[in-house]
């Protein structure tokens, strides 16, 4: 298919990428309005390397704030091929303790204030979110995670809530209830973006506390929270550097074909599309629009 271009979103504080060589800072007009934060262009370990601090340099965006359809639409129109997810989330399970990483496959969409499709009135999208992401991507981000010294943990369910507050004791309880294992508050709509614009998409949930469930530790407070990404962030940072020296060679096409995800999605027909629709799209229409041509 071609090669590798890696998209990094780094969560809260992993604002850099250690190692880039040829950085170049871009800035991505969108017709979503601005990302979270110029883009960061270079090479990592040979492969193309785009870096998105999903907060903004300095944290200056909550994860209400952020303009996660720009952010997606940018790293598509980077090239990105895949994108790896790096966020802080809290526990929901007593044997996943501060400090692990989880490499979750499942989501509960539970925010209710954010824009959460490209598609419209004009242009109507529905695509699969069965599996939500990308299995090849998320294997080599375990293995690597491994290979940087993290205590890694392959599949699990991110309960995305809204905040920018954290749970109430009863929210804690109930999600537990659920069966899920993390919660944190920036995966979704990121999650259903990435598979509308067809890119692969993976998600690393780095355990910062035990929410506030649990009887033997203290609720969650921003100190507790701080001491422990630190180090996760750093872990992280090394997670990304053995990633891309992993991704030799060509690139194929996903086991799960993510990257035609719109083939059978795109559901108005063309006679009845808005054209400021497709132009605004242009960038994650592209394929699909050339397939039908021919």
């Amino acid at each position: 298919m071609g090669e590798w271009v890696l998209g990094i979103i780094g969560g809260s504080g992993l604002y850099e990428i250690d190692g880039l060589s040829a950085q170049k800072w871009v800035r991505y007009e969108t017709p979503f309005g601005a990302p979270s934060d110029d883009l960061l262009h270079g090479e990592l370990g040979g492969v193309r390397l785009v870096f998105l601090p999903r907060h903004g340099r300095g944290h200056r965006l909550s994860p209400s704030a952020i303009n996660y359809r720009a952010n997606l639409w940018a790293l598509k129109a980077a090239g990105c091929t895949d994108v790896l997810s790096l966020s802080a989330c809290g526990s929901l399970r007593e044997d996943l303790a501060p400090g692990m990483f989880v490499l979750v496959d499942q989501f509960i969409d539970r925010t209710f204030a954010r824009e959460k499709s490209f598609f419209g009135e004009g242009l109507v999208g529905h695509v699969s979110m069965a599996r939500p992401v990308c299995a090849r991507l998320s294997r080599l981000a375990a293995d690597a995670g491994r290979q940087a010294g993290a205590e890694v943990i392959e599949g699990g369910t991110y309960l995305a809530m809204e905040g920018p507050q954290f749970s109430t004791l009863a929210e804690s309880r109930l999600y537990r209830a659920w069966g899920c294992d993390v919660i944190g508050m920036t995966n979704m709509p990121e999650a259903k973006l990435a598979r509308e614009a067809e890119l692969c998409y993976a998600s690393v949930a780095m355990i910062t506390d035990y929410d506030c469930w649990h009887s033997e530790h203290e609720a969650v407070s921003v100190t507790n929270v701080l001491e422990i990404l630190k180090r996760n962030s750093g872990l992280g940072r090394d997670l990304v550097a053995k990633l891309a020296a992993g991704l030799t060679g060509e690139r194929s096409i996903s086991p799960q074909n993510i990257e035609h995800g719109l083939d059978f999605g795109l559901i108005t027909v063309p006679s009845a599309r808005d054209p400021a629709m497709l132009e605004k799209l242009a960038p994650i229409l592209r394929r699909r629009l050339a397939s039908e041509q021919g």
